[in-house]
């Protein structure tokens, strides 16, 4: 069937190892507005594909293209998503849906894409910078894991690059920083960056913390199966009712700074750096204050390059969304 019959409305999905979200987007020229949104927990469902029918199920919908985001490297139209016993294949779903056509993306590519369509109250500016509207850009997004994308300036527009760059090494950059990655070295050997700045790292932080202080105590992070501690500690450490998660806070956020920072000299960002992921929104009074800029801009004779470069936190959860859906546009328009 030809695309063209198909109608203005695209799906778009971001895939998570906890969590999968899917929306369906109406489309107008460079508009993008949500009609339908819902979330599935992922590691319910054997597949995609029963989690997209799930949700189409009680509607009617002429769906033109797709688009989904999901978590490590996406290099083909099959891909086995990380930390879930996945495997999603773009012409499969294009088939069973008569979708006009189906893509898959990184899923910080598609979050990378929606940095130009966010508005000014979905986003907290921590360094104001000075912008460079043709500098590369940065996407950062520490969630379950740690992901990141590029958006490199080709003829005045922004093309995505995706990165595996969470796996790499863990540099650590104080002393503190020095002890973490030594006691996790010995734990497992290779310390990769996601280890430390991500959810799950938060959580390896604290843990780390109340072993080197003896603690024996109930720990209150640890609320019985299910519990999120990531959330726990975030929660008792901004409200300063446990030091051991205040620091622990504090530890995250100086690596993420200082993860930041090199990835603003490796890809010169003079375009931005942009935080984006569920932890750095419920931990952005931390963000704000001067330890994360500290870390950032802690290079050396570089440091003033860095204090130029703007640092933004994206705090709309659906970024992922709707640079899936604008890639779903895309793709559309290129058939």
């Amino acid at each position: 069937m030809n695309s063209n019959f198909y109608g203005s409305l695209v799906l778009a999905g971001d895939i998570g190892a906890t969590k999968t979200n899917l929306g369906i987007f109406e489309t107008s020229g460079s508009s993008i507005k949500l009609l339908k949104f819902d979330g599935f927990p992922s590691q319910s469902f054997k597949n995609l594909g029963q989690i997209i029918s799930a949700f189409l199920h009680e509607g009617q919908y002429e769906i033109g293209s797709a688009c989904f985001g999901l978590p490590g490297p996406v290099t083909g139209k099959s891909v086995r998503a990380t930390n879930l016993d996945w495997e999603v294949n773009a012409d499969s779903l294009k088939e069973q849906f008569g979708f006009g056509t189906a893509t898959l993306v990184n899923d910080l590519v598609a979050t990378s894409m929606a940095v130009t369509l966010l508005k000014e109250n979905e986003l907290e500016v921590l360094n104001p910078g000075v912008q460079d509207t043709m500098g590369t850009v940065a996407v950062i997004a520490p969630g379950t894991g740690l992901g990141m994308a590029l958006l490199a300036n080709f003829k005045g527009s922004l093309v995505p690059i995706s990165s595996e760059g969470g796996h790499a090494t863990f540099a650590p950059s104080d002393a503190i920083q020095a002890e973490l990655s030594e006691y996790l070295w010995r734990q497992g050997g290779y310390v990769e960056i996601e280890s430390v700045a991500s959810g799950p790292g938060l959580v390896t932080i604290y843990d780390w913390l109340r072993k080197k202080a003896g603690e024996s105590s109930d720990d209150p992070t640890n609320q019985g199966k299910g519990s999120d501690r990531a959330a726990a500690i975030s929660k008792l450490g901004l409200s300063r009712t446990n030091h051991l998660c205040e620091k622990a806070i504090d530890i995250f956020v100086s690596i993420l700074g200082s993860v930041a920072g090199n990835i603003a000299l490796t890809a010169l960002t003079t375009g931005g750096i942009f935080l984006g992921g569920g932890i750095c929104p419920k931990v952005l009074p931390k963000l704000q204050g001067a330890i994360f800029m500290k870390y950032f801009s802690n290079k050396g004779k570089f440091r003033s390059l860095l204090e130029t470069i703007p640092v933004t936190v994206i705090l709309n959860d659906k970024a992922a969304l709707i640079g899936a859906a604008r890639l779903a546009v895309e793709a559309r328009q290129t058939t």
